[in-house]
């Protein structure tokens, strides 16, 4: 099969490789739509220690069965699937809580950091365990259910947030996975969104994704300007999706006294924590991390329309184009989102 296999560091290759081989509870899955997420372009110069070469990476993705394991019950070829992110053991003590994105022994599709290797979905085919797939339903587009993983992210972020029906919210960053929390947040419930981001282009699209208003960080400060727009106190949540030391800072003084702050970006390894300001206004910290379940939410939102991801998508690549805009997004090239590439 061809596959876009990270060779070396800064170096992609369409590649022939061995169709992956399936065990007894697996299933084989034709490709039909693969997302490029920011995790592998971040990973592609090796600076996240988890795109270790020789790797096919690509995990967040959509296709249709092409075999299936001999144990695997209630699938059969033909069927329009995609699958989560995460591989969970299943057994572990945050398996049976349900917490599988907690799970001991977790592996990530796409992802080789030494403990393991898992090659992803930039590839014809992938195999994965059967128990990890969703059923998808005729009329959702499979660049559009490539984008689940993605929106599970966000669906995740706000389901794990304490709030209430009428709730205000921030959401600082403007990438990916902000424009999908706003959208995420606005199904919750909550009553008014503001977004927080540095690009403008990047905030009118969060004003299209349901934001009431934006503001620029780099022009105002972004705190004040929240606490005017909200009785002086502040934002009940903050949602932070780029995980640096300013933004971060920026979350935190966005919230009202004993408001939540959910941490989301995962850019930066450490940060500098105001700890005073969290101690002293009983802020609330929290990470979250990948999804937990929430696939059949998401494509019911993706149905329903209530979350649509159509205008995130900036283009559309076959396999051996792919390395081409790789290398456009890892130099941040202005007014890409997401791009999916179609084995």
């Amino acid at each position: 099969m061809k596959a876009l296999l990270l060779t070396e560091y800064m170096n992609l290759q369409v590649t022939e490789l061995a169709e992956p081989e399936i065990g007894a509870a697996d299933v084989l899955v034709r490709v039909r739509a693969c997302g490029i997420c920011g995790s592998d372009v971040h990973g592609l110069d090796g600076r996240t220690g988890r795109r270790i070469p020789p790797l096919v990476m690509g995990h967040e993705a959509a296709g249709t069965i092409e075999a299936i394991g001999r144990d695997v019950r209630g699938w059969r070829a033909g069927d329009r699937v995609t699958f989560d992110s995460t591989i969970s053991c299943g057994e572990c003590y945050y398996c049976q809580r349900g917490e599988i994105n907690l799970c001991d022994r977790r592996e990530v599709l796409g992802v080789s950091c030494g403990d393991y290797r898992r090659h992803g979905a930039f590839a014809e085919y992938v195999a994965v365990p059967a128990r990890i797939l969703y059923r998808l339903p005729g009329g959702l587009p499979f660049e559009h259910a490539a984008m689940i993983e993605a929106v599970s992210v966000a669906v995740h972020a706000v389901a794990l947030t304490p709030h209430t029906a009428g709730d205000r919210a921030v959401v600082i960053g403007c990438g990916m996975i902000g424009q999908l929390t706003i959208q995420a947040a606005r199904a919750a419930g909550f009553a008014s969104l503001i977004a927080v981001d540095i690009d403008d282009a990047r905030l009118e699209m969060a004003r299209r994704s349901g934001a009431e208003a934006v503001l620029n960080s780099k022009t105002c400060d972004a705190a004040a300007e929240v606490r005017a727009r909200m009785d002086g106190r502040g934002a009940d949540v903050v949602f932070e999706a780029v995980g640096a030391t300013e933004p971060i800072q920026a979350a935190i003084a966005c919230a009202r006294k004993g408001g939540t702050v959910t941490l989301i970006g995962n850019i930066s390894p450490t940060i500098e924590l105001p700890l005073q300001q969290v101690v002293a206004r009983q802020i609330r910290l929290q990470g979250s991390c990948a999804s937990a379940g929430e696939y059949p939410k998401c494509i019911e939102l993706l149905t329903t329309g209530e979350i649509q991801v159509g205008d995130l998508i900036s283009a559309r690549a076959t396999l051996e184009e792919a390395a081409g805009w790789f290398g456009r997004l890892y130099r941040r090239e202005p007014n890409l989102m997401k791009v999916i590439v179609e084995p």
